[in-house]
């Protein structure tokens, strides 16, 4: 059931990066993140009620807390990259690097959690890594005719490296801290931890001001984005409480495919022959996973 749940945050983590791309057009990507965690704080408490988890509330250990925060702040840290990447640069240029993230996932997962790592994982994330490479290395040779010229049109990198970098780490974290509790329960917790940090940064930076300037449209793809998000992280928090994290990780960056073709349809973004050669390795190396 497990692996149901991963594929089906996959889907929803797709259409969170295509939603998102739309409403943060003219919106700064800091006050947007804000924005869809409020919608995203009002979903996951909705089924945290809705399965009755809120008695367990008052059970939850000081360990269990600690983790759930750190995961919060991780995935918080990591929004605020990812879409900040997202922003500046194009769709299929930043979900690359963000799902690389996957590879380290599983050697933290083998350093922290003592998940294996067999001759197959071993061969997924060769497969995975070198998938990556050869997507990023053709969009980075074309960046500056589509993110424009200068440092901005590089900074997108260093963006999306971060959000991978924080988004390994909240799947660690998020694996230990959950181990205790039950998921929509947990996903509620770690959703309060990330709307304190994104509208801090909103009002450190002086950008609430803004919000008044967010036209119909944006709010709209906001907020199905937000819903989006949602969904994803209660399918993949629950994948994660009775799957490997070394497995689920990799399920749920195979959002790079409904991400790349949402974008193709939408956003009229395309792939090259390179581009999409590694796209394959990455999706082989992901299902490799499940053999």
């Amino acid at each position: 059931m497990w692996i149901l749940f991963a594929f089906g945050s996959a889907v929803f983590a797709g259409l969170t990066a295509i939603l998102s791309k739309i409403g943060i057009r003219n919106t700064d990507s800091n006050l947007a993140t804000a924005i869809r965690t409020v919608v995203v704080l009002f979903f996951s408490w909705l089924m945290v009620f809705i399965v009755g988890s809120q008695r367990a509330l008052a059970e939850v250990s000081g360990r269990t807390l600690l983790f759930l925060i750190l995961s919060g702040l991780a995935t918080g840290a990591s929004w605020l990259c990812y879409f900040k990447a997202l922003q500046i640069g194009d769709v299929n240029k930043v979900t690359p690097i963000d799902k690389s993230s996957t590879v380290l996932t599983m050697l933290l997962a083998f350093i922290l959690l003592g998940e294996e790592i067999t001759l197959l994982k071993a061969g997924a994330m060769v497969l995975i890594g070198v998938g990556t490479y050869l997507m990023v290395h053709k969009k980075k040779a074309t960046a500056p005719e589509t993110t424009g010229v200068g440092p901005q049109s590089s900074l997108w990198l260093v963006y999306a490296f971060g959000a991978a970098l924080f988004a390994s780490l909240t799947a660690i974290l998020g694996k230990v801290g959950i181990e205790g509790i039950e998921s929509n329960l947990g996903t509620a917790i770690r959703t309060i931890v990330v709307l304190i940090l994104a509208w801090i940064i909103v009002f450190a930076t002086k950008k609430q001001k803004a919000i008044k300037d967010i036209d119909k449209k944006s709010w709209i793809f906001l907020i199905l984005s937000g819903f989006a998000t949602g969904g994803s992280w209660l399918c993949y928090y629950r994948a994660l409480q009775t799957g490997p994290a070394s497995v689920v990780v990799p399920i749920d960056k195979l959002s790079i495919v409904f991400t790349i073709a949402f974008s193709y349809f939408f956003l009229k973004e395309k792939l090259t022959v390179k581009s999409t050669a590694g796209l394959v390795l990455i999706v082989a190396g992901t299902l490799s996973l499940l053999l």
